[in-house]
């Protein structure tokens, strides 16, 4: 891949990122107009984008989010009211310019059209009077405000801006920044040499100037930060206020510690040039004295230390790095962890004492890199909560109902691989809920419920899982229609009697519906059938609970991450094999005599529960185990406890997935391989499939 064309891609990750901070913002500003810091987000969000277009070459995206820049510019000033209009031309903008990055050869005839019609929509929102710059010093309305009327007066700024050494290589030139203070009003601007290197030194690819400026205008400290909104985490930037109603006298250097204490008033001039008499650092001068405590000396140096720190590390706090890569060394940790555990092993075998503390170290260390590694593909959720929020809006909008989306837990984080496919069931699942679920505004009123429905998505780590939930305050489920239907699929027999839960888990039968009608939304009973199998993939569960009128509750519970899971490791006959830990309750000993109390059936009474059981060796075909005791491991699959018979328990192990070749395609209950310490194969088991293939012809 050429440099441009980095640069480019690295645009419209950046571009896609911060269109996500746009429609947080605009659906913060939606349930909140006074949220003058969701104004803002919006506005620098869309400035960047904009810069940062100009500077790539995305000159048509630059064009057309300069004006709803200026639409919301004229939002924060106060000057245009926030009304759903607004809001509906934002996240079509939105929507537009995610169209635009999408194609590198031009957007269609017909999609610019309806980018000039948003644009003229917003033009529309602007009064005549504003439309221009050259008459933004006319009055301004009763409504303006605090901020507005601070722009137009005269201010003088001293700003000191260092680019990085590297800004050459992200195709930035900082001469346009310094023409754009320009533009804003009276502009001084003095460079600074001081960290120019010697001509043997010199390196035509790095960048060694930094500037001094004095600025004095009417526009306001926030359009002065804006223009360096896209450069502030790789430069040296300071803002400050000099003086109000006049033009300070221009000054070659930034103000020295001394002038800063004066111009405090901690101290006089007399008392400085005295200090500087005496050629001592001028801390030590101060405390001897006597003007100032060590205290507070060690005090403004600590203060001073930490402000570095900070600088050093918002220059390096992230890194962007092609998800191909990160799979990568995911594999080659897991293959280093597989070499750990046979490392262990043969150092076992020699039993030799010098071994001992070198294999621990590498065991050790082989942990540490393993869990920093998996972190590395940790995401927030939120990101994916944000997009929900959009469909709400526009899907509630779309069938004329009041709802609302709250959610918790969007700092929760998860795999990266996990997230991005767990995104279409959670999207299936909000429009069940929208459609399905939450009634119409004169239906709630009706049975004395708020006209607004509330749909609530939650996050949160338990154990090694992560548990999300989707819970709405509509309608409820209503079993005898579920019941009714799967009787007319011939899903349950008449004669059956299934438990309620039961009939909740066959919404995800496919092709099942209750909807009367086939809308744009539902009602060909395609959608929870796929989040059922998706769940499943992920070596996940789903949950339903419900009540009438009252609501339902959907409950995915999901591992952390699908590249190493702890497991845990059996033996049936001389085969190895491993169930995910995340679902194992406990194990318990079944001898003979437990099994004759049954009479033949496949049930086990543990501490008075009835748990049904499988036996593995018979659901795979081995020859019958001949010992009296066999060890039956209970785990909670699907909300059901049940019992898997094996010979032996190994215990715990860290479980590096294989996937199994294509000529194991049709193997639905073995879901993947890992390798052991001595090179043996061990088989992954798939309790999901384990459960359904064998559910109904259990002996209970």
């Amino acid at each position: 891949m050429s440099e441009e064309n980095k640069f480019s891609e690295g645009y419209r990750q950046e571009a896609l990122e911060l269109l996500v901070v746009v429609e947080e913002s605009i659906l913060d500003i939606e349930e909140n107009p006074e949220n003058f810091d969701a104004i803002n987000s919006l506005f620098r969000a869309m400035h960047t984008i904009k810069g940062s277009g100009a500077m790539f070459g995305f000159d048509d995206i630059a064009a057309f989010t300069h004006h709803v820049e200026t639409a919301m510019d004229k939002v924060r000033e106060g000057l245009v009211p926030i009304t759903g209009e607004l809001i509906n031309l934002v996240l079509s903008s939105s929507d537009h310019i995610k169209k635009m990055l999408d194609t590198s050869e031009g957007i269609e005839p017909e999609e610019k059209k309806k980018g000039e019609a948003i644009i003229a929509a917003l033009m529309e929102l602007i009064p005549d009077s504003l439309s221009s710059e050259k008459e933004e010093s006319k009055s301004i309305p009763p409504h303006h405000s605090a901020e507005t009327e601070s722009k137009q007066i005269n201010t003088s700024y001293r700003i000191r801006f260092k680019p990085d050494m590297c800004v050459f290589a992200t195709g930035m030139d900082p001469v346009l920044l310094l023409d754009e203070l320009n533009d804003l009003g009276d502009c001084r601007i003095l460079a600074m040499t001081d960290h120019l290197p010697l001509l043997d030194d010199f390196n035509p690819e790095s960048f060694y100037l930094a500037w001094d400026i004095t600025l004095t205008s009417t526009c306001g400290l926030n359009a002065v930060k804006d223009v360096f909104i896209f450069v502030e985490d790789d430069s040296e930037i300071s803002i400050s206020v000099i003086q109000e109603h006049g033009i300070a006298e221009f000054e070659e250097d930034l103000p020295k510690l001394g002038d800063i204490l004066v111009d405090r008033g901690e101290l006089s001039k007399q008392e400085i040039t005295k200090a500087l008499d005496q050629q001592k650092r001028i801390g030590e001068v101060l405390v001897e004295e006597g003007v100032v405590s060590k205290e507070k000396i060690n005090s403004a140096l600590k203060e001073q230390q930490a402000l570095k720190n900070v600088q050093q590390n918002s220059a390096s706090s992230s890194v962007r790095v092609p998800s191909g890569r990160l799979d990568k060394l995911i594999n080659l940790v897991g293959e280093l962890v597989i070499t750990q555990a046979s490392l262990t092993q043969v150092a076992s075998d020699i039993d030799h004492t010098g071994l001992a503390g070198p294999v621990e170290d590498i065991e050790r260390l082989t942990g540490e890199l393993r869990d920093n590694v998996l972190n590395i593909r940790m995401m927030p959720i939120g990101t994916t909560f944000s997009k929900l929020r959009r469909l709400v809006r526009d899907l509630s909008s779309e069938l004329g109902k009041q709802i609302q989306l709250t959610t918790s837990g969007a700092e929760t984080e998860m795999d990266k691989t996990i997230l991005e496919r767990l995104e279409d069931p959670l999207v299936h699942l909000i429009r069940n809920s929208i459609d399905h679920g939450i009634e119409t505004k004169e239906i709630r009123e009706k049975n004395g419920k708020p006209s607004a429905g509330t749909i609530s998505l939650s996050a949160a780590h338990i154990g090694t899982n992560v548990i999300i939930t989707i819970q709405d305050d509509g309608a409820g489920l209503n079993v005898e229609n579920i019941l009714k239907k799967a009787r007319e699929k011939s899903l349950v027999s008449e004669n059956d009697t299934p438990s309620e839960k039961q009939i909740f888990n066959l919404i995800f039968a496919p092709g099942f519906s209750t909807a009367q009608t086939v809308t744009s939304v539902s009602g060909r009973g395609v959608g929870m059938d796929v989040v059922k199998k998706t769940i499943d993939t992920l070596r996940g569960t789903i949950e339903v609970d419900s009540q009438p009128g009252k609501g339902t509750i959907i409950t995915l519970k999901l591992p952390l991450t699908l590249a190493i899971i702890n497991g845990l490791l059996v033996t049936i006959d001389k085969d190895f094999f491993v169930l995910p830990l995340m679902s194992v309750e406990e194990c318990v000993e079944m001898g003979r005599m437990e099994k004759e109390k049954t009479r033949g059936r496949d049930i086990l009474n543990v501490r008075g529960e009835m748990v049904p059981y499988i036996r593995l060796r018979d659901h795979f075909g081995l020859k019958e185990d001949l010992s009296n005791l066999e060890h039956v491991v209970i785990a909670d699959v699907n909300s059901k406890r049940i019992g898997f018979v094996v010979d032996h328990v190994i215990g715990g192990h860290q479980t590096v997935i294989k996937t199994l070749g294509p000529i194991f395609r049709n193997v639905n209950d073995i879901s993947g391989a890992t390798i052991l310490g001595d090179g043996t194969v061990a088989l992954i088991l798939d309790t999901n499939v384990l459960l359904e293939k064998v559910d109904r012809n259990i002996n209970y």
